[in-house]
């Protein structure tokens, strides 16, 4: 455990550390698109965050290679150098796209041909396991294919998120967390090796994401962009094949249990918890596509009509949105983690269940109105106050000094102007969506 947090905090230190000069680096390289019609943000921001987060997933693996007990996973594995190779060309074309708004056409070739470079090095799924059926070797091409298509949906869903600050980059930290939870108490509960290079991969991503949050919260100072969306996507991906692919359900039963194993659902945690995991992205990817193309619109057209953008329009914050996001992420993936871990519990489901009401309540808020009772407006901010004086009204819009003097009329500040929410020292900005 000790090897993987130091791998951790390695990525997220260096990661955190190269995000200052890769926001300067994308300021001058001009990689600040204009504001366009569906984003939500205000003013130009420089993109290319992912050139760190690429250099921090670099320093996790090479730390991770001369660690006494994760040199294994190199010694007997091809995956690591199987992520970094499909890594490496997914990240250029988001670097490429960030610079130059490359075709969507192109953008999916190039993710098919990263996944064919992980298939080609021996990242791919191997048998998957079937209710009612048990566990099914896939021949090469079945598993070829099924392979590119879990880190095409897996990229794109992580790429259709990323709509608001720190809204991507919490997600999938939040779920890579539950991941390498998983993942790691199937290495070291069972003893199953196969599962120490989705556990490593789990733990470089949380890093990778956690050093770069503190620049992305709102209000951002830089963003992701595609090199850094569709970077974490497919290494969330390829921890979600290691496991799912390699790792034999039947291994983790023994004795008597094995002639019952197909009738239990927990058998199946290994294909469910990667598709929990990218749960929420998956689900606004596929009412994405639906929309666009209910409405004659080609399923890669931009829109507002992404969860994060619905959450906006009912009322809800900025930041409470995206809070909003991070706990219904964090209730699938560590509810299917608690399932995994004990499924004859009840107290499990009745947990999910509660935390899910609660949701909903959280969710719908904004359409309430907060009506305080008259003996509790003193302990409330002025704005939950039923009846207010005019004068006290009045004092609101115009205050006074201390001192007793009027204060000066505050000059409007029009948007895009250098030096509001840390714009940067380059000419005016205002906010561009990714």
């Amino acid at each position: 455990m000790r090897e993987y947090l130091l791998t951790l905090c390695i990525t997220a230190a260096v990661t955190y550390l190269l995000t200052g000069p890769v926001r300067k680096f994308a300021i001058v390289a001009g990689a600040m698109p204009e504001i366009r019609a569906r984003d939500v943000h205000r003013e130009p921001t420089p993109r290319l965050g992912g050139i760190a987060m690429f250099f921090g997933l670099c320093a996790g693996l090479l730390v991770a290679d001369h660690l006494t007990n994760l040199n294994e996973v190199f010694e007997k594995s091809n995956e690591p150098r199987a992520l970094l190779s499909g890594a490496a060309l997914i990240w250029l074309i988001g670097v490429l796209d960030d610079k130059f708004e490359i075709d969507a056409l192109i953008k999916l070739g190039g993710q098919m041909i990263a996944a064919g470079v992980m298939v080609m090095q021996g990242l791919t799924i191997l048998w998957l396991p079937i209710p009612t059926v048990g566990t099914v070797a896939l021949t090469q091409w079945q598993g070829t294919l099924l392979t590119v298509a879990l880190v095409v949906i897996t990229i794109n869903a992580v790429n259709f998120v990323d709509g608001l600050d720190g809204l991507a980059a919490g997600m999938v930290c939040i779920a890579s967390a539950a991941f390498f939870m998983y993942t790691y108490r199937i290495w070291y509960s069972y003893g199953i090796e196969a599962a120490a290079p989705a556990t490593l991969f789990a733990a470089i991503l949380m890093g990778m994401c956690l050093g770069f949050l503190p620049h992305n919260m709102h209000p951002a100072r830089i963003f992701m962009g595609d090199s850094g969306s569709m970077l974490i996507g497919l290494v969330l991906a390829a921890g979600a094949i290691s496991v799912t692919g390699n790792v034999d359900p039947e291994s983790l039963f023994g004795g008597s249990e094995r002639s019952t194993v197909h009738q239990m659902v927990p058998v199946y945690i290994p294909l469910l918890m990667p598709l929990t995991i990218i749960a929420i992205p998956a689900a606004d990817l596929i009412l994405a596509i639906v929309r666009r193309t209910w409405r004659g619109q080609s399923p890669f057209a931009a829109d507002r009509g992404h969860l994060h953008h619905r959450l906006l329009e009912i009322g809800h914050s900025h930041s409470r949105a995206v809070l909003i996001m991070y706990f219904w992420s964090a209730l699938i993936a560590f509810g299917a983690l608690a399932y995994s871990v004990n499924a004859a519990s009840m107290w499990i489901v009745l947990g999910v269940v509660f935390l899910s009401a609660l949701g909903l309540v959280l969710l719908l808020l904004p359409r309430y109105t907060p009506r305080t009772p008259r003996w509790a407006e003193a302990f409330v901010p002025p704005r939950y106050r039923r009846g207010r004086r005019p004068a006290d009204v009045a004092a609101e819009a115009s205050p006074v000094a201390a001192d007793g003097s009027e204060p000066e009329p505050r000059t409007p500040v029009a948007v895009g102007v250098s030096g509001v929410n840390g714009a940067t020292a380059v000419g005016s900005r205002s906010r561009s969506a990714r």
